[in-house]
This record gives structure tokens, sequence and C-alpha cells, in this order.
């Protein structure tokens, strides 16, 4: 009798346990922050629901941490030359490099109000960033890809890095088989990249990793390297007023 109660109360414990683990879907690294865990690493958020699962990076110690990675380069392991429906979808790996996907990031910024961080390193293992108050992809829009997935950012402060992303904002995003830029070229198909160009651009965090040479088709963050290709670069977003 002893060990059928035993029994019953290991398996109630772990209805509970799953029945938490169903109710509880993050919207982002804030929320699992916020409710279980405070250590920097791979997690599932749900942007849309109980069907929306991604994994994404969370980095839980960097200036108070709660910020979701949506952008991540450290060591060419993963090719960023990729068409429209990869960069909306997403790609890579949230353990390495990756980008989490424009339709995704969207839907973040339709439910909460962001800020933005821009970490760089070097080749000689210098850090700096650049951080922005207000952060959207296309926060108004209903239809967010019909918008163009436009940039919105303001408020920059300087962590050594310089602006380069001010620039783009209020620009749609653009690859090599969907032109929407302001240049009468494409920018995309001629820095070999990705990204919400303008004419053509100040920073280009999707291009192609030069290992720290001289290239303006580089990984780069001009405000800060010029056209040198910095080693690694991650744009991750938070919840305004959470520090």
């Amino acid at each position: 009798m002893l060990h059928i109660k035993l029994l019953l109360g290991i398996i109630w414990m772990c209805v509970d346990v799953h029945s938490k683990s169903l109710m509880f879907q993050p919207l982002d690294c804030a929320d699992i922050y916020n409710d279980s865990t405070k250590t920097s690493g791979v997690y599932l958020i749900y942007p849309a629901g109980p069907t929306s699962g991604r994994y994404v990076y969370c980095d839980m110690h960097t200036d108070g941490g709660k910020w979701t990675v949506f952008q991540r380069r450290m060591d060419d392991t993963v090719n960023f030359y990729r068409g429209w429906d990869q960069y909306k979808n997403g790609f890579g790996h949230a353990g390495g490099e990756y980008w989490l996907g424009l339709e995704t990031v969207h839907l973040l910024t339709l439910k909460k109000n962001y800020e933005l961080r821009v970490d760089l390193e070097d080749f000689e293992r210098k850090k700096v960033y650049a951080k922005y108050t207000s952060f959207g992809i296309s926060p108004m829009a209903i239809n967010a890809e019909l918008d163009g997935y436009k940039l919105h950012v303001s408020g920059f402060e300087d962590g050594g890095a310089g602006d380069s992303l001010s620039y783009h904002s209020g620009s749609k995003f653009s690859t090599f088989d969907k032109d929407q830029d302001s240049y009468e070229g494409n920018c995309a198909l001629s820095y070999v990249g990705a990204y919400w160009y303008n004419t053509c651009y100040s920073s280009n965090p999707n291009g192609i990793y030069t290992w720290g040479t001289d290239s303006q088709l580089g990984v780069t963050w001009r405000s800060w390297k010029s056209f040198n290709s910095v080693k690694g670069i991650s744009m991750m977003i938070r919840p305004l007023n959470l520090v």
C-alpha cells in the first residue's frame, strides 16, 4: 500500500510539473529570467502562442541580463548570404551563429517596448557596444512583411562603438532577391549581405566574414572600425524599464 501511495505521489508530481511547463510560455528572455533562471544559454520562447516556440540565446549577464539575442556572428560557421525567406523565418543555431527571423522579432516588438544593444569584438579581443533606448521592426504594422520589416531605432547611447545604426532607421530590410533599399542598385547584392540598407550602409553585420581585413564586403561597424571586419557581433533586445 505504501509503495502504491509513493507511486501515485510521483505521478501527480510529474503531472503538476508538466502542467506548469505548459502554462509557462515565455515571450522573451526577460520572462525566463524573471520566472526561473539567471543563467545564459539557449531557451525556448513563444512569440505568438503555444505553437510558436523558437529557440533563442538568452544573455542573462550583460548589463543586468534579460537580453534576447536575435543576431550573432562569431566564427564564420554559418553562411549569412541568404535570401528573403530565410531572413524572414530565421536560420542557424541559437547556440552559435544565427539569425532569429524578422517575423519573430516583429511579433516581439508588437507586444512590448524594447531597447537594443549591439555588442562588438575585434580580433585583438577589444569589446565595445552601442545601445539604443527604442527599437522595433514595423512595430505598428499588422502585416510587417508588406511594410518591409522596417527598422525603427532611436536613443543612441555610446559604449565605445559609436553610432552606425541610426542611419538605417526607417529603412526596409533588403536581401539579394528582394531589393527594398533607397539605392538605385541592390545594396544586398553589391555588399554580399542582407540588412536594413539605406544607400547603402553605415553598418553591415550580415556581410562576409573577412577575418579582420579591410573590406567593404565585411562584417563592419564603420563608426568603430571603418571597413575593417570585426570578429564578433551580437544584436539583442530587452523590454524597457526592467533594470
